[in-house]
């Protein structure tokens, strides 16, 4: 038996994006076997994280920012060593970042003297125009002393760009929180979006963003909606730290071109935890065909939720679905997004999806995610600050 660890793990913010998400799982996980964790995050807005959680969290004073994504990220970095700089907020074994945020703030950490090594988990890679940016991005992938990563598809890029290796550790699924079973919560969910029993809902989650693909699943469901006139596209989520105006600008504009009667189109924006459930279940399909990304925890949601899934062809998808798990689609060409969302309204291959999708979900388990990270931690153990 390895003696239990107390393990920091830091995220970038208090939202439910695929990281957070991730980062609160595994602290759950990591609970369960017997470990003493805390997640920390930046609280912007003073509501705290987005769900309970079995781990201890801690909310991070978060300084006022405007809307400058590279002053924001120097700002959550700064907060974070304020936080971190009083000794009683550092009595950990094991530190942990979960992005580039939290991963500057750990190599500044180390740079002092203040803690030992750390470890970070690489979701993927972003793209910055900002030098600044970009330079702190590079240094949260070079600065840890081991990382972690959850698809194939980044530990190859991270030893080919930067001759990095990389733990892969996987993703999971909470299939007790995600199934197909009705609760009070649906008729609660219906009512808000004035969804009728019975209709027909494409469901697209994680806002507008260019990667996300939103502007073309508006322009493949108009396609569909051609042939299918009751069909209703729900798009939800979108609480992101960077900066997507521009696209949303054009998506505003594709939308006003559209001519899709109210009520066709329901945009959410962030969506409450508690309802997710339903909200999945309320759905025909998931529409989830990105251009980039780390994992897609959303697909396996959907799945064991019972839900029928249309996603990308390309990695890090194609490493963990088979053919015939999901409705797959060429995610730059709206045809190909369309002829699969319209799969999705076909008995035989919904059903089929929806077997292989449960499947799928029970082979992803948290606790494996979790055990796969304790012998790079244990490794680089150090002794806890008094």
């Amino acid at each position: 038996m390895r003696p239990a660890l107390r393990i920091a793990i830091l995220a970038h913010s208090t939202n439910p994006r695929g990281g957070v998400v991730h980062a609160l799982e595994l602290g759950d996980a990591l609970t369960r076997l017997g470990h003493d964790v805390t997640v920390h995050a930046p609280d912007a807005h003073g509501q705290g994280f987005f769900r309970d959680t079995l781990c201890k969290t801690v909310c991070v004073a978060a300084s006022p920012v405007g809307r400058n994504v590279t002053a924001m990220v120097e700002t959550r970095i700064a907060d974070y060593l304020k936080y971190f700089e009083h000794e009683h907020n550092r009595r950990f074994d094991i530190w942990h970042a979960q992005d580039g945020i939290s991963g500057n703030a750990l190599a500044t950490l180390k740079e002092r003297g203040l803690i030992g090594g750390f470890v970070r988990t690489v979701h993927h890679v972003d793209t910055f125009a900002d030098p600044r940016l970009s330079a702190l991005q590079l240094r949260a992938l070079t600065a840890p002393d081991s990382l972690f990563v959850v698809s194939r598809l980044w530990r190859s890029w991270l030893a080919r760009e930067l001759g990095r290796t990389a733990e892969l550790v996987g993703n999971g699924v909470d299939t007790h929180r995600f199934s197909p079973a009705p609760d009070a919560s649906d008729a609660v969910l219906r009512a808000r979006l004035q969804l009728p029993l019975g209709a027909q809902v494409f469901l697209a989650i994680g806002g507008v963003e260019e990667r996300k693909n939103t502007i073309r699943i508006l322009s493949a469901f108009r396609v569909l909606r051609s042939q299918h006139p009751s069909c209703r596209l729900v798009i939800a989520g979108g609480a992101s730290l960077l900066d997507h105006d521009t696209y949303q600008a054009r998506f505003v504009a594709e939308l006003a071109r559209s001519a899709l009667p109210d009520g066709a189109l329901i945009h959410t924006g962030p969506w409450p935890q508690e309802l997710m459930p339903a909200l999945y279940r309320a759905a025909t399909a998931l529409v989830f065909p990105s251009t980039k990304e780390g994992f897609g925890l959303v697909v396996l949601e959907a799945m064991a939720s019972g839900v029928p899934v249309v996603t990308s062809r390309i990695a890090p998808f194609t490493e963990y679905l088979g053919e015939d798990d999901v409705l797959w689609c060429d995610p730059l060409d709206v045809s190909s997004i369309a002829v699969a969302m319209a799969a999705a309204l076909d008995p035989v291959q919904s059903a089929q999806c929806v077997a292989r999708g449960f499947a799928v979900a029970a082979a992803h388990d948290w606790t494996r995610t979790a055990q796969a990270h304790l012998a790079s931690y244990c490794k680089l153990r150090e002794p806890a600050h008094a």
